[in-house]
């Protein structure tokens, strides 16, 4: 039975990270993971994630968000790979009826409100104001924007990778398309049971995204929800170029939590990618499908761009589907398992966590180091 001190099930945003900075203290760490990341079959996929400060998710959180941005500007100093693009980040809101995201109403207000309490530069605008400066968005005259120049966007595949060669550069070891079926306590131990093999650890990261599912007690997992997503990247029109130098964006335009869009700059000078939410549960991600149906296009095209984004085609050159492990409360959740001392969990990230997931993994890896 291979024995290590620390090992990691899971090596997506969170885990990587923590792997990463579990690296760095001389222990025999090992990372575990289903696939071989970064993949294309979790949540941490897809060429970009937004990062901000002002957290509307809850004051809680900015130090997450702040303490990630500067872990990845030092990775781009070691690595000389660009991880993190603070292109500025707009938040709308269209003014015409209260709505939330993310587990709470009012996500403007509190936008602003953290904004402001936490010392974050940062502009309001008016409707006019906002078409003046970009013209793209078509807010309603109802409307208002939050805009702060500190956010932009991550690079999500790129952070995973380094992240683990980092670790491995380090002295930790990998192995992937290594699916735990289960873990117990065994005395001071804990057993982690591979299709074909053992592992003996004293301490256990789980930061497996929606397949936290698997490790948890049945009456638990009702509480965590997996819900399909779906990205797609719109054609730019011909000689539109206000999406060269755009902020990330969101926009709210009505009550219910799917009442929302989001977007980026262009990465390829041809499209823009842009996405919604959707709060639809799937019983687990081995079930979630995965194609898209140009009927998909055509309702997101219909129902969330026209009339509000200018510039674009109704052509979509590429969609793909991601996912979100989501609490009704939208706040992480990190413990111990009650049945196996030693082993800590982390979930769900509830559709805002990469922008938090450097600082996270540094924080969960100094816990685990200490109980060492």
């Amino acid at each position: 039975m291979k024995k290590v001190d620390i090992a990691v099930i899971g090596l997506g945003a969170v885990g990587s990270a923590a792997l990463f900075f579990l690296s760095k203290s001389g222990k025999k760490v090992l990372g575990l993971d289903r696939f071989d990341p970064p993949h294309f079959m979790g949540s941490s996929h897809g060429e970009t994630r937004i990062t901000r400060l002002a957290v509307g998710e809850g004051k809680e959180y900015v130090s997450y968000a702040k303490r990630s941005q500067e872990i990845w500007k030092g990775l781009e100093s070691e690595t000389q790979n660009r991880l993190f693009n603070p292109c500025g980040g707009i938040l709308m809101d269209s003014g015409i009826t209260p709505w939330g995201k993310h587990g709470g109403d009012g996500f403007f207000e509190k936008t602003v409100g953290i904004a402001k309490s936490c010392s974050i530069p940062h502009s309001t605008w008016k409707s006019g104001e906002l078409k003046e400066k970009y013209p793209q968005f078509q807010l309603e005259d109802s409307g208002k924007a939050y805009f702060e120049p500190s956010a932009g966007l991550v690079y999500p595949d790129r952070i995973i990778r380094i992240q683990l060669e980092l670790a491995q550069q380090n002295g930790a070891e990998i192995k992937v398309y290594a699916p735990v079926k289960s873990i117990y306590a065994k005395q001071d131990s804990i057993i982690l049971e591979l299709k074909e093999s053992q592992i003996e650890a004293k301490r256990v990261l789980i930061s497996a995204g929606g397949w936290i599912k698997d490790f948890l007690a049945k009456e638990e997992r009702p509480d965590y929800k997996i819900c399909r997503q779906v990205l797609h990247w719109i054609e730019i029109e011909d000689g539109y170029s206000h999406y060269n130098e755009s902020p990330v964006f969101m926009w709210g335009f009505g009550r219910k939590p799917e009442d929302f869009i989001y977007g980026f700059p262009t990465q390829d000078g041809k499209s823009v990618k842009m996405a919604s939410e959707s709060f639809l549960e799937t019983t687990h991600p081995n079930n979630m499908d995965r194609s898209i149906s140009k009927k998909e296009q055509e309702i997101f095209w219909n129902e969330k761009v026209e009339g509000r984004i200018c510039g674009l085609k109704n052509q979509f050159l590429k969609s793909e589907v991601c996912l979100y492990t989501v609490r009704n409360d939208s706040k992480f959740v990190v413990k111990q398992l009650p049945t196996v001392p030693g082993a800590m969990m982390v979930s769900a990230c509830s559709g805002h966590g990469f922008k938090h997931s450097a600082a996270l993994g540094e924080e969960l890896a100094g816990r685990i180091l200490f109980s060492c």
